[in-house]
Order: structure tokens, then C-alpha cells, then sequence
């Protein structure tokens, strides 16, 4: 890595929110978005970006709760739980095109969101909020915060799904695929049998074949993708 560490990030609407950068010693030419699950910029997350970094990936992952808990530290004593319902998809879609323009500023190129549980439903909803993402990637996200993006035209999307997930039924993530069907929604799909929810972040030593898996497919979605740009 050429670089990493945390700042912090402006929005237009007056907000400020802890992010963390990792930069490639050799750039592959593409960027990523991270987005976390409920418990914000977990350390976690900072080891991920520099696994990113050290891909090749522009890294940046942001933090959800600046509104409500400041740009203080997210290790292990904050609840993320307590601050989960006060993040409104605006702001999480505001919060993102600042964290967007910031890596742009930092080096211009494709530009994939990746996500994980919470985040990985916000990933796919970032793809259709007119970020110019080129894919939006998301781990067992909970279909429920697509909303209203979820008909509305979008980059192309990975869903990486745990078989086993408790969080997220077969039966939600099958409406969801089904109303992307009916739009034309550009989406690869993989489920993962019999692992839990969180396999890549809280269970990786256990699920250590599906998580080299899902990295995989991670770099094979962003090469093939790697020159597009949904508007």
C-alpha cells in the first residue's frame, strides 16, 4: 500500500462523517466504496480496504452514523444498534456521492460499491442513485432497503448470499431477484449453501472456501466491468 488512514468528510448538507482511506502501492485502475454493516467504521472494515488496497483498489469506507454519534471511534463498545434506525436512505445516498467525489479527487477511474449485511443493501441501492457506479456489489442485504430504488434503472449488481441466513430469507432475496427480472436489472447472483449470515466478516475462519470464493468473484465483476458507468 502507498498509504492509508482515517479522515473525515463533508456533505453538502452540513454533515460530517468518519471514513478511512487505503491506497495502492499499484493502482489496477479501479476504485472502491465500502460500506459496513450495522456497526459503522468498524476496525474490521480499515483491515478490509487495505486488503482491497493491496489488489490494487482506490479504497474508501464510510461511516453512517455522523448525524447521531459524531466522527468518534466505531471499535467494539459502540452500539451500532442504537444509532441503526436514524440513518435515512437520503443520507446514506448523501454521505456516499460525498465519499464518491473524495476518491474521484483522489484518483478518477471506475468507481464499485461493495457492502456488507446493512451495507450491502445500501450497495445495491447506490448502484440506481445516480452515483455513476460501474457495479454495485453487496453481501446478504436486506432487500427491504432498496425500496424504492429497486425498480429504477441501475449498475450492474453482484449479490453474494449466505444459504443459511437467518437475517435475510430465500424468500426475500427471491422477490427481490424477481422484480429485478421484471425491470431487466443487469445482476449476478450466488448463494453460498449452508453458510450463515456475516460468513465473510463475523465467520471467516469457518467459511474460509466461500469467502476465497466471493473474493473472486469480486475481482472478476469489477475487471469485466471495469470500463462501464451507469449515468
Amino acid at each position: 500500500m502507498a498509504e492509508h488512514g482515517p479522515l473525515e468528510i463533508g456533505t453538502v448538507d452540513g454533515n460530517r462523517f468518519r471514513a478511512y482511506r487505503a491506497a495502492p502501492a499499484v493502482p489496477n485502475g479501479r476504485n472502491v466504496l465500502l460500506l459496513p454493516d450495522v456497526r459503522g467504521l468498524h476496525p474490521l472494515y480499515a483491515s478490509l480496504a487495505r486488503r482491497f488496497a493491496e489488489a490494487g483498489f482506490h479504497t474508501l469506507v464510510m461511516d453512517y452514523y455522523g448525524r447521531s454519534a459524531g466522527t468518534g471511534d466505531r471499535d467494539d463498545s459502540f452500539d451500532g444498534y442504537a444509532h441503526l434506525a436514524l440513518p435515512q436512505p437520503l443520507h446514506v445516498e448523501t454521505d456516499a456521492a460525498s465519499a464518491a467525489a473524495a476518491i474521484r479527487a483522489w484518483h478518477p477511474g471506475p468507481l464499485f460499491s461493495v457492502g456488507f449485511c446493512l451495507g450491502g443493501g445500501y450497495s445495491w441501492r447506490l448502484g440506481a442513485a445516480g452515483l455513476g457506479l460501474a457495479g454495485a456489489i453487496g453481501f446478504y442485504g436486506p432487500p427491504r432497503i432498496l425500496g424504492d430504488r429497486a425498480a429504477e434503472p441501475s449498475a450492474p449488481l453482484l449479490m453474494l448470499l449466505a444459504g443459511a441466513d437467518v437475517v435475510t430469507t430465500p424468500e426475500e432475496d427471491a422477490t427481490l431477484t424477481a422484480a429485478f427480472d421484471r425491470t431487466g436489472k443487469e445482476y449476478e447472483e450466488h448463494v453460498y449453501d449452508g453458510a450463515p449470515h456475516s460468513f465473510f466478516d463475523d465467520s471467516y475462519d469457518r467459511w474460509q472456501e466461500a469467502c476465497a470464493d466471493a473474493w473472486h468473484r469480486i475481482l472478476g465483476f469489477t475487471a469485466r466491468h471495469g470500463g462501464e458507468a451507469a449515468a
